[in-house]
């Protein structure tokens, strides 16, 4: 009876370039040639959903990586520089950030757990939600961009936080770029002190050492293969209060967010027909033939009820009594969105906002605790300040939408009579009361809106009728027609006052700004005050160690790439908890390409253990039992850690007449260390390494007719799968590849029970092409 049982097998229409098992789900997900992100369900292998490629986001995949929960998977794209969280559950895009350089790997771990951490924090958000009412959910009919962040609300921010326990979210790419984002939302790290290109890279579970794999070019333009430790000490030494501070600018993060897609509806709510009595006054105005003033023209026709011929074609003919109508309907259904929008939105989300950065300042001011992490106080005040002058401005909002709403409705509600009079129709009873007060009303709306200070303004039009569009322009020139601020009692006291004019208590107000520009302003300001953390703890991360592995010449590095084949720079890396050991498995294809490394480092930089090594020959029987087997060579093209004492991987013969031969097998990682100093390269000392020879047993299938080039294992599933070559043609440079499902035994580990070193699972991906 075989060991592995083949349980499935799919044929794709387009080439596999990634794939990666949930932790904790039977869902794989795959990236293919197209930029499609596949997730597929183990049973039949089923296709969940199909998230296509898009304009917004991006084509070009270029790594993945899971939640630890299997809740949300995290993609790159390389064309776009940006970083897309998606849901498991809908395919629906949660959140995206753009970064300075394309993405190459990511890591994403969850810190060890801690009770007394955990109980703490849920205290607090205990508290926070008692004290902050859901926010109300964005309209989604508004706009495509509302429909793809319509989760990010507050009441799905737990969601995109997760576990109360801290994850965090490693991307890597060119240029030495690393990056740490808590929850995979909130940037709390930029590193600066890396060289050459990330491959792949593994932060440790208690936060005290990054681990990267780095492809540094060398003089002679050959890939030089480097293992570097990061200490991250300062992580893990104030891990309580980075959670901490990570939650609440976590929960910033999401309102900004918020605010600005309230605002973006609120702009599309308000449409350009309300310009139209603007753009006609206009141009009656550069087509009458009077020196009359429009003021005088309007004045008269309601004094007197008489019309000039210009103004009596300008409202029969253009405007029209049904356009009029059409006309009012809309400002009032328009101006009565954005109100609302304002109301339960921006002011909501600005009183959130300002809870939130008050108990940051709380935190900043508990300098013992949070300063190490570059909590400023005078930042977060700055900070508080502009959320302070945001909320002012949108109450600004509101004054002027409602006394528009009044002026309009009195104004066409006269107008609409006058033009029935002229068009000799039935005027209705209740509309042709107007009073003394009505007129006097009308008269100064007239006399406001209609004035000689209104004509010509900087943009060529003569009229600014309507005030409320002007505060929902991105612009930075000032507004055309600003609120009137005198015989404003309040506004006279401040000025008149020497102590509250200078008042730091007192918000500062922008009359002559849109709200467009002062909500740009608050996000500047934020984002210095979020940004400053990232700097501070990326300052204290310092190399520990570098230790050169291994370079790749020039012609091979070209032929694996022409061969779509990342076997050179494959490296399976994983945590063991309990040790607190970090490990990478890797190959050297050039100088011992039937060897397996595994390269053993403590995760604290500052434990004095040495540096472990093993080599792994694959020049030994895969099948004790067959004696043709003892001849035979083979190197490795993938490694993934099945378990944590088992190694599965896919391995080719090397002879000419079995370099078609693919084999699947399973690894026991339980043979010795040697300790190992890096004095040169270790392609150089390659010999002085102690290899250890393996038999397996059944542990081992021959992929028959499969050219096999890269696996994804799940141990908690106990399934692998195998992505195989279907036809290869070099003058195309085209690999069709598809997956094959293949049921593992039982662990190898559990016939074991005695090991010196235990290996902890890691999910990683491996690029091909």
């Amino acid at each position: 009876m075989p060991a592995f049982r083949q349980v499935g097998e799919k044929q794709l229409p387009n080439p596999v370039l990634y794939m990666a098992w949930s932790p904790k789900r039977d869902l794989i997900a795959l990236v293919n040639t197209a930029g499609e992100l596949l997730l597929h369900r183990l049973a039949n292998f089923q296709r969940v959903w199909n998230l296509p490629p898009s304009e917004n986001t991006g084509k070009e995949i270029t790594s993945l990586a899971w939640r630890p929960d299997g809740k949300i998977l995290a993609f790159s794209l390389g064309d776009t520089k940006q970083v897309v969280l998606c849901d498991a559950e809908k395919a629906e895009i949660l959140h995206l950030f753009t970064v300075d350089y394309p993405v190459s790997c990511m890591h994403w771990m969850e810190v060890q757990s801690d009770s007394s951490v955990s109980s703490s924090f849920t205290d607090s958000e205990d508290e926070s939600n008692r004290f902050l009412p859901k926010l109300p959910i964005l309209p989604k009919s508004y706009s495509s961009t509302s429909k793809i962040f319509s989760e990010e609300k507050s009441d799905e921010v737990p969601n995109l936080l997760g576990d109360v326990r801290l994850n965090i979210l490693v991307v890597g790419g060119q240029s030495g770029f690393v990056e740490l984002y808590a929850y995979g939302l909130y940037k709390i790290a930029t590193l600066n002190t890396i060289t050459g290109v990330c491959r792949s890279l593994c932060l440790s579970g208690d936060l005290k050492s990054l681990s990267i794999i780095t492809e540094v070019r060398s003089p002679e333009d050959n890939a030089e293969i480097h293992y570097v430790q990061l200490d991250t000490g300062l992580l893990s030494s104030c891990l309580p209060e980075l959670t901490r501070m990570a939650r609440k600018f976590t929960h910033i993060s999401t309102l900004i967010q918020y605010l600005r897609l309230s605002l973006t509806c609120m702009c599309e709510a308000w449409e350009d027909i309300l310009m139209q009595m603007d753009l006609r006054l206009t141009k009656f105005v550069q087509e009458k033939n009077t020196n009359t003033q429009v003021q005088d023209e309007f004045l008269e026709l309601l004094l007197w009820g008489h019309a000039s011929p210009e103004l009596q074609a300008l409202l029969m003919n253009q405007l029209t009594v049904k356009g009029l109508k059409m006309l009012g309907q809309s400002i009032e259904s328009s101006y009565s969105s954005i109100q609302k929008l304002v109301i339960s939105h921006l002011q909501s989300g600005s009183e959130a906002l300002l809870y939130y950065l008050s108990e940051v300042k709380g935190m900043a001011l508990w300098k013992q605790k949070f300063q190490p992490l570059g909590l400023d106080p005078s930042a977060i005040e700055d900070a508080i300040t502009a959320v302070g002058s945001f909320t002012l401005k949108a109450s600004e909002l509101l004054q002027v939408i409602d006394k528009s709403m009044k002026n309009f409705k009195a104004f066409f509600r006269w107008l609409y009579v006058a033009m029935l009079r002229m068009s000799e129709d039935h005027v209705p009873p209740e509309l042709n009361k107007m009073t003394q007060r009505d007129l006097a009303f009308v008269a100064d709306f007239l006399s406001e809106h209609f004035s000689n200070e209104e004509l010509f303004d900087r943009k060529g039009k003569y009229f600014n009728v309507e005030r409320v569009g002007q505060y929902l322009k991105d612009e930075d020139e000032n507004l055309v027609s600003p609120p009137n601020m005198d015989g404003n009692h309040w506004v006279t006291f401040v000025q008149q006052s020497t102590h509250l004019k200078e008042s730091p208590l007192l918000f500062p107000t922008y009359p002559q700004k849109s709200l467009h520009f002062v909500k740009r302003m608050m996000e500047s300001t934020i984002d210095i005050c979020l940004q400053k953390p990232a700097g501070v703890i990326g300052g204290s991360v310092k190399q520990a160690v570098r230790l050169p592995l291994y370079s790749v010449s020039k012609s091979e590095y070209n032929t694996a790439l022409s061969l779509r084949a990342k076997c050179i720079f494959f490296s399976c890396r994983w945590n063991d908890k309990n040790a607190a050991m970090h490990y990478i498995v890797f190959c050297m294809q050039e100088i011992s390409p039937s060897k397996i490394y595994i390269l053993r480092r403590a995760t604290d930089p500052n434990r004095s253990v040495p540096n472990g090594l093993v080599a792994i020959d694959l020049n030994t029987p895969l099948n004790t039992t067959i004696d043709d087997e003892a001849d035979r060579s083979y190197s490795c093209l993938d490694a993934r850690l099945y378990d944590d004492e088992t190694l599965t991987v896919v391995l080719q013969g090397q002879d000419s007449d079995d370099n078609r031969l693919r084999l699947l097998a399973q690894l026991p990682l339980g043979s010795p260390f040697c300790m190992l100093v890096f004095w040169v390269r270790l392609d150089q000392q390659s010999e002085g390494i102690p290899a250890q020879g393996l038999t397996w047993g059944n542990q081992s299938r021959d992929l028959e007719n499969m050219k096999a080039q890269f696996v994804a294992v799940n141990g908690i599933r106990k399934v692998a799968c195998v992505v195989r070559a279907v036809f290869f043609m070099p003058a195309l440079d085209t690999l069709q590849l598809s997956p094959v499902i293949i049921d593992l035994p039982q662990s190898l580990s559990k016939s074991r029970k005695s090991r010196s070193t235990i290996y902890k699972k890691t999910m990683t991906t491996v690029k091909l092409g």
